[in-house]
């Protein structure tokens, strides 16, 4: 988005600028008595395992996110030789096991390229600045050795459809597959993307993730809130084409673009179960479904960006139909912000998770705590803190995830020291 207000971060570690009215609107509550579901023995009923809102020992789910994308957590830097960028690894996941967390969730395919020696794409330019050129290791294989030695979970964080984040596919590797296939390619804001209304594109980006699930021992896949891309002032993501092709049927473009998005995630998570039941898929959308003026289903919340309407995500109906083990709402405003609350977002989740054994986990904005450009709330090193508490007397809240890594490191005011002293005083019981 190009319009000034308020500025957001995304897990995909790039800023993201949204227009937001304000209204003042009653904080949300739980208005009746909730289920606290239990998960199932997956590998005795055959079920998917999932997550669940289930409180584990030790104090629930507690992640953080290592965001790759422009070298924002890790490396510091592309081109550092292999030990380095080992050993800056392994320091986030100790630093991940002093402030008592339990997952990591490692960015290994931020655009359109791998963290791995994948058949399908190029070596990740965020690894050694040229992509395509081998790093000398293997670095989601020593992730996943090294964070299960310490007794973390690896989450594999993957973005579908994102190729560069410039608009020139001269720059992409020789023998890429947006080079090789330039009718894939939509140019937009500019940036490329995969065209998702193409079915081989579909294909061809689940082949490229779930390449990583049969190859290594991850305990989940999880993407971030990119699906169609944010909405560019004046600018049309021109998939005109391939809605000639694929469109009929639908009552408008947008409604055929949800059920792009759909397919996507439903397959996915329908193939993950085939080919290894235990690894869970967990996805974390931008923190509104949509606006209660918008849809009376919706969050009592004016925000400038609506999943459902403006990313062509039906987050809700993902929750509902069960085709995800988790959901990590970006609910990265402070409590008592009027245009999208806290303390309105987090119940309205904790609703529409409920009865249907999807595990839900808070994406919290680690990252604003101490910004001398957020508000009041976000300098004060409670706030986060705060956010715990109000969590923790809603049964379907089985976690946190702090954006990101870098954050939970330098802890700017101490905000990150507060959370673990006040809610993480014991480790996390490790999961295998």
């Amino acid at each position: 988005m190009l319009v000034r207000h308020r500025t957001y971060r995304r897990p995909g570690g790039v800023r993201h600028v949204a227009r937001i009215t304000r209204r003042d609107f009653t904080t949300g509550v739980l208005g009746a008595a909730t289920l606290l579901l239990t998960a199932g023995d997956a590998a005795a009923s055959g079920e998917p395992r999932r997550s669940g809102p289930v409180r584990a020992p030790g104090g629930g789910f507690r992640g953080m996110w290592v965001a790759t994308v422009e070298n924002r957590d890790w490396p510091s830097r592309p081109g550092l030789p292999a030990g380095e960028q080992r050993a800056e690894l392994t320091a986030l996941f100790d630093e991940a096991v002093r402030r008592r967390l339990g997952a990591v969730i490692l960015q290994v395919r931020p655009t359109a390229d791998a963290f791995w020696p994948s058949p399908h794409e190029p070596w990740s330019r965020h690894l050694t600045g040229v992509q395509g050129r081998d790093p000398g290791w293997d670095p989601l294989g020593t992730a996943v050795r090294e964070a299960h030695r310490r007794g973390l979970e690896l989450h594999a964080w993957f973005n579908p459809y994102r190729i560069a984040n410039h608009a020139d596919p001269g720059q992409l590797a020789a023998g890429h597959p947006a080079r090789r296939n330039p009718g894939w390619v939509v140019p937009y804001g500019g940036k490329l993307y995969y065209n998702p209304g193409l079915p081989e594109v579909r294909r061809f980006v689940q082949e490229a993730m779930l390449d990583a699930v049969r190859r290594y021992d991850i305990d989940a896949v999880h993407w971030d809130d990119y699906f169609y891309p944010y909405p560019v002032a004046g600018e049309t993501f021109d998939d005109g084409g391939a809605y000639a092709a694929h469109g009929a049927g639908f009552a408008d473009r947008a409604a055929w673009r949800r059920d792009n998005t759909d397919r996507l995630v439903r397959e996915t998570g329908e193939r993950i179960k085939r080919i290894k039941p235990g690894v869970r898929f967990g996805i974390s959308p931008f923190g509104v479904w949509r606006n209660k003026a918008t849809d009376p289903a919706g969050s009592d919340t004016t925000a400038g960006v609506q999943t459902y309407d403006d990313l062509h995500a039906d987050t809700r109906k993902w929750v509902r139909e069960g085709w995800l083990d988790h959901i990590v709402p970006q609910v990265y405003w402070n409590i008592g912000f009027q245009a999208a609350d806290y303390a309105e977002l987090v119940p309205w989740w904790a609703r529409t998770v409920q009865g249907t054994g999807v595990g839900l986990h808070i994406g919290e904005a680690l990252y604003k705590a101490g910004d001398p450009a957020q508000p009041a709330p976000w300098q004060d090193p409670a706030e986060l803190s705060r956010h715990l508490t109000l969590a923790r007397r809603i049964p379907q809240v089985g976690g946190h995830v702090f954006f990101s890594a870098t954050e939970v490191r330098t802890d700017r005011i101490g905000a990150m020291d507060r959370v673990v002293a006040d809610h993480y005083r014991a480790p996390v019981r490790p999961s295998r």
